[in-house]
């Protein structure tokens, strides 16, 4: 009996202690994706539409280094500022774990953007790009990978503009783009 109430009590324990409660972007983005301000685009690394064969060594390992990309965007109105200003400093402060570490921010005052990441700088986990203005609402892009590093990010850039991408996966953010 007291081993079942023991080995119960430490079960319960183990239990609380591995629930982080913590705030994190992929909590914001699972709680968000569904609700009526907020559209939701997962981008797989098949968008690229890139042919593999006529990539040089330096550009394969930085498409091979992309996985995919998790877009969440906020379409701000007349009608839902306040929401839109809760849901931005939200954002900004999930951001402000030292998890994120800031490489880039541009503009002032609560228009502009920021570039961080998570992981060393030579092995990045996640990119995560935050831009935001009043009148259109923000994004979160978060770019996910493995062993992902800045000079795989540059190269992955100017293979972007070689490739053949797949509008189709991107179809749900027309919706902001039109306001």
């Amino acid at each position: 009996m007291k081993v079942n109430v023991f080995t119960t009590a430490i079960l319960a324990l183990l239990t609380l202690v591995s629930c982080n409660s913590e705030p994190s972007l992929q909590k914001y983005f699972v709680e968000n994706t569904d609700k009526k301000d907020f559209i939701s685009v997962d981008v797989s690394s098949d968008i690229l539409n890139l042919e593999k064969t006529k990539l040089s060594a330096e550009q394969k390992e930085a498409v091979n280094s992309f996985d995919k990309m998790n877009i969440l965007a906020f379409k701000a109105t007349d009608k839902n500022q306040a929401e839109f200003e809760t849901e931005r400093k939200k954002v900004t402060a999930i951001l402000k774990n030292p998890k994120y570490q800031e490489l880039m921010k541009f503009g002032s005052g609560k228009d502009g953007a920021s570039i961080s990441y998570v992981g060393s700088d030579e092995n990045i986990k996640e990119f995560v790009v935050f831009a935001n203005k009043k009148e259109n609402g923000f994004a979160v892009v978060r770019v996910l990978g493995k062993d992902m590093n800045p000079n795989n990010i540059i190269t992955l850039m100017s293979v972007l503009k070689e490739s053949k991408i797949d509008m189709e996966q991107l179809k749900p953010l027309q919706q902001l783009i039109k306001q």
